[in-house]
């Protein structure tokens, strides 16, 4: 079987599998997840959905965000960690969208790419999810998941791994697929204990490269 004709397939399983597969960052509006995004970086997200009630609270739109001084935010951020660079990420990216584009988070990718503290990860979830645009999200599930299931060939740099699953993955199917595979990696091909193969939908086609 092709690598193309295994993603496909392996599309079609996790679909079935995981039909409601979303984001799992709490958002209403598009910089609110660049923010959410941002503080999920060695943080739990259902942390990181925690701590931005407050901040948001506190500071409810990009004008108060950009205004605030990075201390202020850091007070608030701490518990997600890495405090002191997120704050500041957030406060210089915050300024941007205000004095660049009136407020609004742009939907090009280059753009999304230099704002501050943005990295492709990120942009390729705003694109896919706030834009409906193809994007390919390379977390940590995305990289262990496709090295095992044989779609990539133990490769682990995240921007390597995006551009070969570009061509093997239709580009309506990435968000939602890597979406699932969050899913997918926290259920079953966990990272921190043995895989549940036993109970995985892909267990007669996956290359098991544990």
């Amino acid at each position: 079987m092709t690598k193309k004709k295994l993603a496909l397939e392996i599309i079609k399983r996790l679909k079935e599998e995981y039909p409601d597969a979303d984001c799992t960052l709490d958002y209403n509006e598009a910089w609110k997840l660049l923010v959410s995004v941002r503080l999920a970086a060695q943080c739990t997200d259902a942390r990181v959905n925690i701590i931005v009630k407050d901040l948001y609270a506190k500071y409810p739109d990009v004008n108060a965000l950009a205004e605030a001084s990075a201390e202020d935010i850091e007070d608030v951020i701490r518990p997600c960690g890495l405090g002191h660079s997120k704050a500041r990420d957030i406060s210089r990216c915050m300024k941007v969208l205000r004095d660049t584009y009136n407020g609004n988070v742009p939907d090009d990718f280059n753009s999304l790419l230099a704002l501050p503290g943005v990295g492709r990860k990120s942009a390729n979830l705003i694109m896919g999810d706030v834009f409906g645009k193809p994007a390919i999200v390379t977390d940590t599930h995305c990289i262990r998941l496709v090295n095992r299931m044989g779609l990539v060939d133990q490769i682990k740099e995240p921007k390597k791994v995006e551009m070969l699953l570009w061509k093997i993955i239709p580009p309506k199917e990435g968000n939602s697929f890597c979406h699932r595979l969050v899913c997918h990696g926290r259920d079953i091909c966990t990272a921190r204990t043995k895989p549940y193969c036993d109970r995985c939908c892909l267990n007669d086609i996956c290359a098991k490269k544990i």
